[in-house]
């Protein structure tokens, strides 16, 4: 048996996607750098606090899937994807809400909706912006890879974008270099198969041997010294893209 599986989420994974979430991210130096002396436990749980309103967010088109360690049943790594966008104009291709319903987070009560609302609203996320200018150069090349390229694109003159976009991936530290990520990916990239569809992702340097095991192809980098914020001198941002029938899998 497989030590972990891959499994869909639910909006009571939240506080724990929360935690992982923060505790992944927080081994890239730059991002640390965001919260000015707070640690990451309180970081994380104040995620923890925000996760279940952003599982309910947009279910036409975000999925998410789970990875949980068969041993101990913990959930250790989390996914979330972004399919394209409908046209009420498109006479073909199904709606994106039909699309891999098996990973869309389920529908729950309005009071259990109002109730991760009010938690989201409640929780303390405040980091510094100031490094929004190593994101601006980030931003306008992601822009530019979508305008220019006829499978990045969503809708336009070249007709729909035949993607989706990896929007999210983070794996606990402690479960690293297990195959965990891997997994992860590879889950999603069957499904994009299963459906014709390209996929995107803008990575981070840690993300790139497993992006390349799947078959993505680096089609752009941008990396920026982030010594004069504090950083370690290395802001790297990935862009990466998977064509239907890449071989990987």
């Amino acid at each position: 048996m497989a030590p972990f599986t891959i499994s869909p989420c639910s909006i009571s994974d939240g506080p724990t996607l929360g935690h992982i979430n923060v505790h992944a991210f927080w081994t890239d130096p730059t991002w640390v750098l965001i919260w000015h002396g707070q640690t990451a436990e309180h970081v994380a749980l104040q995620g923890a606090r925000r996760m279940a309103r952003n599982l309910l967010t947009d279910p036409a088109h975000r999925r998410h899937q789970k990875a949980v360690d068969v041993a101990s049943g913990a959930v250790v790594g989390f996914a979330r994807w972004i399919l394209p966008s409908a046209s009420t104009q498109a006479a073909a291709g199904p709606h994106p809400e039909t699309l891999w319903p098996e990973a869309r987070v389920p529908a729950v009560s309005k009071k259990r909706a109002d109730e991760a609302e009010r938690e989201y609203a409640a929780a303390e996320w405040s980091f510094d912006d100031g490094l929004a200018e190593l994101d601006r150069p980030v931003t306008e090349m992601k822009a530019r890879l979508m305008d220019g390229k006829a499978y990045l694109r969503e809708w336009g003159p070249a007709g729909p974008w035949t993607g989706k976009v990896l929007d999210h991936l983070a794996v606990l530290p402690g479960y690293r270099g297990q195959g965990v990520g891997t997994m992860l990916v590879e889950s999603g990239v069957r499904a994009a198969e299963e459906m014709g569809l390209d996929v995107f992702v803008l990575g981070m340097k840690a993300g790139l041997g497993v992006y390349r095991r799947v078959g993505f192809e680096l089609v752009e980098q941008i990396v920026q010294d982030d010594s004069r914020f504090g950083g370690k001198g290395e802001y790297g941002a990935y862009f990466l893209v998977r064509e239907v029938g890449k071989r990987g899998l």
